[in-house]
């Protein structure tokens, strides 16, 4: 990693300057890309199949902990289209960081985020494998990993539009699936399907009533699902790639954070009335016993295809993701100057291109997070994964920090930049922040919990560190 920056990054760029340095990457993303991989973003195997854990813990209850935790969500992803609408950035929150806090944070939050997708992307390279292998026993699962990563590097080394259309129709998918299950458990609940009775409300006043576990039990389940809405961020790096990066940015951010919230909360709603809490267990879909209650055939093997898209989606994003994001650091010197090639013969100084040393770079990570996972499960990866946890929750903590500070300088410095606000500013912010330490304060009080919150803490301090330390070094070598 190089240690000191480019003559251009030794001061953070002006948030209410207008001349903004245009990104060297192309401009491949249409409007319809961005609001796709908004509303497909984070509808992964969290909700499809991780749903019923929270729903074991919460029961109908369940329905509360998505509220909180999808408020949560959508108060971020607010305040960082604020953010990414006024200061579009391949960067996104780690450039705000930078510019709002200093150095320290725009380098902690870029490598953490990184970190987080490329550990990620193994575990969902891992479980779409299990799944192909099931579907073709004679073909191995580190061989399938292998294709996956392949296709994926090819399609994310060439135009950038490509990567667009492999997540639009994934997305699509995921979003017609949920669509149609919302349509079919409507009926059922009214009774309008054949061979089915109206439910009523019996399963959400029965077996110990809308609250078996009380409050305690909608606590537990908002830290179970919490992490499910953890990928809309990756929509406001990917709105410095469209050709019109604050306009685009603020109708994804506006149409993702309501419909999003409207799948997750409405198919848990749809869950819970169908059938009793108690019939879901942790590891099995939700969704498949719904489907297989009201009569839909073959529903396992339907929603293992969904299961199988959604993981393959979540994958190609974060690769996206973090080569956008390590580009980023590299930018503003925060990475190795080498990752600054685009496609095209071009550097950083060169539009249209692809930054293919970036994608590369986080695809060999990627490679050894996988190998790992396949090695050594229950141990190396295990560390691995437990230490970013809960980087989600310190990421987004990080941005409402950034967009205290941005907001109230772009009020005072350029006021016509904030196309897209934060809603009671800056009292939700404020809210969110509390609501952010609160949940990692009550992870620490669950033992399932614990420890991601303190492999994630002493990851998140081990890079600290390294901000704090290069920045003291840069500081004795100017004096």
């Amino acid at each position: 990693m190089h240690e000191a920056p480019p003559p251009t990054s030794a001061a953070a760029p002006d948030p209410s300057s207008s001349a903004v340095p245009a990104e060297p990457l192309s401009h491949g993303l249409k409007q319809r890309h961005l609001t796709m991989l908004g509303l497909g973003g984070v509808i992964g195997a969290g909700l499809f199949v991780g749903s019923g854990a929270g729903i074991a813990v919460a029961g109908p209850a369940i329905v509360v902990s998505y509220l909180i935790a999808g408020a949560l969500a959508m108060l971020v992803m607010r305040m960082l289209g604020e953010m990414s609408a006024a200061m579009p950035a391949s960067g996104s929150f780690s450039v705000h960081a930078e510019r709002a806090l200093g150095r320290w944070a725009g380098f902690s939050v870029g490598w953490l985020y990184w970190f987080l997708l490329v550990v990620v992307l193994a575990v969902e390279a891992t479980a779409a494998a299990q799944i192909a292998h099931g579907w073709v026993p004679g073909i191995e699962p580190w061989a399938w990993v292998l294709l996956f990563m392949v296709v994926f590097t090819a399609a994310n080394l060439t135009a950038v539009k490509n990567f667009g259309e492999f997540e639009f129709w994934f997305a699509s998918l995921k979003v017609g699936a949920i669509v149609v299950f919302l349509v079919l458990g409507g009926l059922a609940v009214l009774g309008l399907l054949p061979d089915t009775d109206p439910v009523g409300m019996t399963n959400l006043t029965g077996q110990g009533g809308f609250l078996p576990n009380g409050w305690g039990g909608v606590v537990s389940g908002v830290l179970t699902v919490v992490f499910a809405f953890g990928g809309l961020e990756v929509v406001t790096i990917a709105a410095a790639e469209t050709d019109d990066p604050a306009r685009a940015v603020g109708r994804a951010v506006r149409s993702a954070v309501v419909r999003i919230l409207f799948f997750y909360v409405g198919s848990m709603l749809v869950i819970v009335t169908v059938l009793p809490w108690t019939a879901q267990q942790a590891g099995l879909s939700p969704y498949v016993k719904v489907l297989d209650a009201i009569g839909v055939p073959s529903a396992g093997q339907i929603m293992n295809i969904v299961v199988f898209v959604a993981l393959l989606s979540a994958l190609n994003a974060n690769l996206y993701g973090s080569s956008r994001m390590i580009f980023s650091l590299a930018e503003r010197g925060e990475a190795p100057r080498g990752l600054l090639k685009v496609s095209g013969g071009g550097s950083r100084e060169t539009t249209g291109g692809v930054p293919r040393r970036a994608v590369l770079a986080s695809v060999a990570f990627g490679f050894v997070s996988v190998l790992l996972n396949l090695l050594w499960p229950d141990t190396v990866f295990l560390y691995m994964l437990n230490s970013v946890g809960a980087v989600l929750l310190f990421v987004w903590a990080l941005i409402a920090a950034s967009q205290l500070r941005l907001r109230a300088r772009l009020e005072q410095e350029a006021p016509e930049a904030l196309s897209l606000r934060m809603w009671c500013f800056p009292y939700l912010t404020w809210v969110t922040l509390a609501g952010l330490f609160g949940v990692l304060l009550l992870m620490l009080t669950d033992e399932a919990a614990r420890p991601q919150v303190l492999w994630s803490a002493g990851a998140t301090a081990l890079v600290l560190l390294v901000a704090v330390g290069r920045q003291w070094r840069e500081r004795r070598g100017s004096a």
